[in-house]
């Protein structure tokens, strides 16, 4: 069975019994949640977003993908773990690209609910039981998290509500929200092809997804639903639609967004040479970076 709670939890006990932890594996209860983190050169950043995860007010498993970064990034996010006392599973996927390695970690979930979340991001400690009380909303099937800016206060976070909320409403057939903000039901998002390289192979797989998503139901948005972003600076070209495809989705997504996505936007995307691997942000980082077959490691 494709959502298997059950299977899940005995495999994690069964995990937990091997490593000789004899009262986690007795105890353990499967929850309704998994947050997949890909990652990928964020030794510096990592630690807090796990931490605010730890926060979280819903228990959760989470999925750890390591794009083949080529500094601590892997080390940081075990001992962070192992600190935390996070349930988790840490996964190696060496095929570059943000889209292969949510792949990788979607492969990993067997609950009802997934969020992806970005690993230079934080998170509140209501975010995934507000991602909750929206996705269980008769026909909802995706939440999406407007941002806010390291240190803004509340004036500045009732602005961007508004302004994604009513963007919702007035656009409710696209994505409003960023890959760092969105949350699924898990059966839904892999009735819709889940992430998939061989489908979309480009950047902006974030809206590329919800397109398909959107066929199984409706994407909604809340007030207290929001994460942080870094402020860190980004060195690299870049990577977002023009002012043109973006205006065109809007007024395509409703009835033509196959043709927007697969025939329109891919072979621009195409030409600007704007696929998975260029969501790397550094000009220093190996496009490239660590080739192999995807592996994974229970801890």
């Amino acid at each position: 069975m494709l959502l298997d709670a059950e299977g899940a939890a005995w495999r994690n006990a069964r995990a937990w019994a091997d490593a000789g932890k004899t009262e986690q594996a007795a105890a353990y209860v499967a929850p309704c949640w998994t947050v997949v983190v890909p990652f990928f050169n964020e030794e510096a950043e990592l630690a807090a977003t796990l931490e605010s995860l730890a926060r979280q007010k819903v228990r959760f498993r989470l999925v750890l993908v390591d794009n083949g970064s080529l500094d601590a990034s892997a080390r940081v996010a075990a001992e962070s773990c192992e600190r935390l006392g996070l349930d988790h599973v840490l996964l190696h996927q060496g095929v570059p690209g943000k889209i292969n390695a949510l792949r990788l970690g979607l492969d990993h979930v067997h609950t009802r609910f997934v969020a992806t979340c970005d690993a230079d991001t934080l998170y509140p400690e209501t975010y995934l039981a507000e991602a909750q009380a929206l996705l269980e909303q008769p026909g909802c099937v995706v939440a999406g998290a407007y941002f806010i800016a390291p240190g803004d206060g509340e004036a500045e976070r009732r602005r961007e509500s508004a302004t994604i909320r009513l963007a919702a409403r007035l656009l409710p057939r696209q994505c409003h929200a960023g890959g760092a903000g969105q949350a699924f039901c898990t059966k839904a998002l892999k009735a819709a092809g889940g992430f998939d390289p061989r489908r979309w192979n480009y950047v902006l797989e974030d809206h590329e997804v919800i397109h398909r998503v959107l066929r199984h139901g409706t994407m909604r948005y809340a007030d207290g639903f929001w994460c942080v972003p870094s402020d860190r600076e980004r060195d690299r070209e870049s990577i977002r639609w023009t002012l043109a495809e973006r205006l065109l989705y809007s007024v395509t997504a409703p009835f033509a967004g196959d043709w927007f996505f697969y025939t329109f936007l891919a072979r621009r995307l195409t030409a600007r040479r704007l696929t998975t691997e260029r969501m790397r942000e550094k000009a220093y980082q190996d496009l490239a970076g660590v080739v192999g077959e995807p592996a994974y490691s229970v801890r």
